[in-house]
């Protein structure tokens, strides 16, 4: 047995550079998070041959006094923390004091630093087998320059594990986004084998926000996203999340900030699926970038060695307050959210009395009942008791009308014109008077119904062009916010099982089931205990009668344990719902007539989630003016 020793403090950085240091992007993480918390606005990084060979990066930070560089290469040394209430409240992005000594023990570290009022700037590295370090002055401005040459020189296992050039600046060019995308008032410039890659101007505006998330992602991710900024119970999200239409195969554009720092949790992984469940099609993924701000005394930073997860206080309130904020963001996105431009939104008019939109499950609407939609197109006050709107006449209008009277971009000036003629017939003929909007700003987002094709898609016309519809996925979806909302205005509705299901489960999940109790039953169960891990079911949600009852408590118990709250109910009754609506909505091949298919674009912009059906599929799409004309290759 060999005796107990002390280790070199080569081989304790070492070691902890095992944890801190592995690849050069490990590098680049820790150095930009002390160039944060020392206050710089202005970041410059240079790195040959993918950071093995060389990473510079230089700040003007408050820099580091003469009297501290020989201690800054020391391991636990920190100027971030000094007592155990400062680490329950940790509001740095670094704070263990162990990242320069570790790069410093695995690589050839050279620190420049100088302070405001400091005569010169001066120059430290560490050198032999018990890091000793050597000073001497150096010209420097206010703020800090690191050095770090020949990565893992003296750990060839370690260099062995290291990827090609290309492979590990892609890495480290990760970690410049993520840092810049937490801190907007920060410019950064990135140069790699002397070439610019990124030149980030600081951003102060919304507007400059966001072209530096589209120079980074892109202009499709900005012209696809959603702002979102909510505050409540002290707690803030803000940021941007993609329409469901925007999603991706892998989870690759997936950025969540908790007080500046990038983490992956799974709690909030949960979370962000969840609101995104009723909308997103099977197997994608979601594109966000958010940023959490709540008191950092509510959060624990000090539960990983990389500092990549973390840990709340109240994990539950966290979590409802992502979902409910995140839930609501998507349920609010409108047709004319996703449009160019703004368009003024008209409300769906009614006649009689009917609410605008009910589709009866018929195959064919009576004529008085199509005329209750009151499409924009018929003028509501002109229709006298009794009358019935002449729809086939309406559809005649539409198309009739000649192609080379019609000009692409001229082309409801015709219809009204059309219309206008038509007004003049009223007084002998009995007719109904139609109008059309005075201006553009009056059209709808969807615009108005032209024709069906294929008895599967509605073509409308709006103010930016051609709009298709998917008349069963719109209807479908319809059809499923209402059974929805019926669904919930009573509360889900119980009932107790004639022979109640005895379930052996751990003691933990005994607990939690007794802990929940109140929870639980507001989701239509009640569970008895009858001993340390044994639950009885006595009551079930009345809409999951023949599911599997024991599978699913126990992923309910399972949710509860995991995230203080569980809609694996909700989530069957909406499976239960959308099927239904599924199979109550239009079929493909049925023919409607435009004052339906207007009723139908009208209430697909009142309707949440309208942009998609109930199994992820869009509802419709946008063909501008611009795409049409390159199609026939106009203007050229």
């Amino acid at each position: 047995m060999r005796r107990i020793h002390l280790l070199s403090p080569r081989l304790a950085n070492q070691i902890a550079a095992g944890e801190v240091v592995e690849r050069p992007a490990s590098v680049v993480k820790e150095l930009l998070e002390n160039s944060l918390d020392a206050g710089a606005d202005r970041i410059e990084i240079d790195i040959e041959a993918g950071g093995v060979k060389q990473i510079k990066i230089r700040d003007n930070g408050q820099g580091i006094p003469q009297d501290d560089l020989a201690l800054a290469l020391s391991r636990h040394a920190t100027s971030k923390i000094s007592a155990l209430e400062d680490l329950e409240a940790v509001g740095t992005l670094g704070f263990r004091g162990e990242a320069l000594a570790s790069i410093g023990s695995v690589s050839r570290l050279i620190l420049t630093s100088s302070v405001e009022g400091q005569e010169s700037g001066w120059q430290v590295f560490a050198e032999g087998r018990d890091m000793e370090t050597r000073q001497k002055p150096a010209p420097h401005p206010t703020g800090t320059t690191l050095e770090v040459r020949d990565l893992f020189f003296n750990t060839p296992a370690r260099r062995k594990f290291l990827r090609t050039e290309k492979t590990e600046f892609s890495h480290l060019e990760e970690v410049i986004r993520r840092h810049a995308l937490s801190r907007y008032d920060v410019g950064f410039t990135l140069r790699h084998n002397q070439r610019v890659i990124h030149q980030l101007r600081p951003a102060k505006t919304e507007a400059e926000k966001e072209r530096r998330v589209a120079s980074i992602f892109g202009a499709q991710f900005i012209e696809n996203a959603v702002a979102v900024d909510r505050e409540a119970s002290d707690l803030r999200l803000w940021g941007w999340v993609g329409l469901p239409t925007f999603s991706r195969a892998q989870a690759d554009l997936q950025y969540f900030y908790v007080n500046g720092r990038t983490v992956k949790d799974r709690l909030v992984a949960h979370a962000v699926r969840q609101a995104y469940r009723d909308v997103l099609y099977g197997g994608r993924h979601p594109v966000f970038i958010l940023f959490l701000e709540l008191d950092p005394a509510l959060v624990d930073v000090n539960v990983h060695p990389t500092k990549h997860e973390v840990r709340f206080r109240d994990g539950r309130m966290v979590h409802n307050f992502l979902y409910s904020t995140l839930n609501r963001v998507l349920a609010d996105v409108r047709p004319e959210d996703q449009l160019p431009h703004a368009v003024a939104q008209s409300k769906p008019a009614t006649i009689g009395g009917i609410d605008a939109g009910e589709f009866s499950g018929q195959e064919r609407m009576q004529l008085q009942h199509a005329s209750s939609y009151a499409s924009p197109l018929v003028s509501a006050a002109s229709c006298s008791a009794g009358s019935a709107v002449p729809v086939r006449q309406s559809y005649r209008y539409t198309m009739d009308v000649k192609p080379d009277a019609m000009p692409v971009r001229d082309q409801l000036n015709v219809y009204r014109n059309l219309y206008e003629s038509e007004q003049s017939q009223e007084a002998t003929t009995g007719q109904v008077a139609v109008s059309l909007p005075e201006s553009d700003a009056d059209i709808p987002p969807l615009g108005f119904a032209v024709a069906q094709l294929k008895g599967i898609y509605i073509l409308s016309e709006n103010q930016h062009g051609l709009v298709l519809v998917d008349m069963h996925a719109a209807h479908e979806r319809i059809t499923y916010e209402r059974m929805k909302t019926s669904w919930n205005e009573p509360g889900i509705k119980a009932q107790p099982l004639l022979v109640p299901d005895s379930l052996a489960v751990s003691s933990r999940e005994a607990d939690a089931a007794e802990e929940y109790d109140e929870q639980i039953r507001r989701l239509g169960f009640v569970f008895e205990r009858m001993g340390p891990e044994t639950l009885v079911v006595r009551q079930i949600p009345a809409l999951l009668r023949g599911a599997d009852v024991e599978k699913l408590v126990r992923d309910v118990i399972a949710d509860f344990v995991t995230y203080g709250s569980s809609d694996r109910i909700e989530a069957h009754i909406n499976h239960l719902l959308s099927t239904m609506a599924c199979h109550g909505s239009v079929r493909a091949n049925r023919r409607l007539a435009v004052p339906e298919m207007n009723a139908l674009l009208r209430d697909m912009e009142h309707t949440e989630r309208s942009g998609q059906c109930n199994h992820g599929r869009p509802t419709w799409t946008q063909m501008s003016l611009d795409e049409l004309d390159k199609l026939f290759l106009r203007g050229r």
